[in-house]
């Protein structure tokens, strides 16, 4: 068996892979990053307010997890193919580990992304928002082109843009459009708010990996800033999300608070946090992978809170 090495060039595989096992397999799926799938939904969801259709949430739910899904073993396939995943940080990866022929890894990338595809089509039936299946091919072509093919733009300093628009502003704006055929200001700020957390959680996770990356001429954004300023675009991005996502929060609740408070005193619990995250990174140079861990709970935490704010009104 033989991979394709950094620069394109075919390389031997000295190891034959294994049977996997379960834990493989989720291991693959990256369950770290999911929150970042579903938070969006979450905010879109209690954006919509007393309109919110919780049918229609569930199956941009499945949408946004199938795609995460389908991103993360792309991103496995063709960072294993291209030797990027050679010397990195954090847990083994299927295709660079040789515990799963890259060919089965591609498959199962594309199978959730035709998956995506079947749901979000009856999402958009339901909803009769057919011109968002234009977005949706847009999204799929935009997480396989990440890391795949010749020149992939991830590696290029862009995957910062291309997490906030779909999985910041489509996934919410989207959302909230399939549940009301409008967006309002607090889809707005919410849309904003996730986009810039995750930002957040991509920089945590690339500024792990710069000495890799160098190496493996992964010229993420993290890469090309430095250490240092990248970890101040990470308190940056948390500290701004979170201003942006309060406001989302009481441009749910014009008036009448005092049934708001228990998201907001949990949502105001997730921003401090996130905060605190920010001043840690900077002033502590605290460890990446709890930190990745926190701050993708962050952003579900004040996703739910988004979420109780707007469906507490139905």
């Amino acid at each position: 068996m033989s991979l394709r090495g950094k620069s394109g060039t075919i390389v031997p595989v000295t190891h034959t892979p294994t049977s996997p096992t379960f834990t493989d397999w989720l291991e693959g799926a990256r369950l770290r990053t999911l929150p970042a799938a579903i938070a969006p939904v979450l905010a879109g969801t209690g954006a919509a307010g007393a309109d919110a259709h919780l049918g229609r949430s569930l199956l941009a739910a499945c949408v946004a997890l199938s795609l995460q899904i389908g991103v993360n073993f792309a991103n496995d396939y063709s960072d294993g193919v291209r030797g990027t995943d050679e010397h990195r940080v954090g847990p083994p990866r299927l295709t660079a580990s040789g515990v799963v022929p890259p060919r089965m890894v591609k498959r199962l990338a594309w199978a959730f992304f035709a998956a995506a595809g079947v749901l979000g089509l009856a999402l958009v039936a339901l909803s009769g928002t057919w011109w968002l299946l234009g977005a949706g091919v847009v999204a799929i072509v935009a997480a396989w082109f990440y890391t795949g093919g010749d020149k992939p733009y991830g590696y290029r300093g862009l995957g910062e843009v291309s997490v906030f628009i779909f999985f910041g502003l489509m996934a919410t704006w989207a959302t909230t459009y399939t549940q009301t055929h409008t967006l309002g200001w607090a889809s707005a700020f919410a849309g904003v708010g996730m986009g810039l957390l995750a930002c957040a959680l991509l920089m945590i996770n690339n500024i792990r990996d710069i000495p890799t990356d160098i190496k493996a001429g992964n010229r993420t954004l993290a890469v090309r800033v430095g250490e240092d300023p990248a970890r101040k675009l990470y308190a940056t991005f948390n500290i701004v999300a979170v201003g942006c996502l309060a406001l989302a929060y009481i441009s749910l609740s014009p008036q009448g608070l005092a049934p708001y408070i228990i998201g907001g005193v949990g949502g105001a619990v997730c921003g401090g946090w996130a905060i605190v995250l920010g001043i840690k990174v900077v002033a502590q140079k605290a460890t990446m992978i709890p930190t990745l861990r926190d701050t993708g709970l962050v952003q579900l935490g004040i996703g739910i809170a988004i979420a109780i704010g707007g469906l507490i009104q139905i």
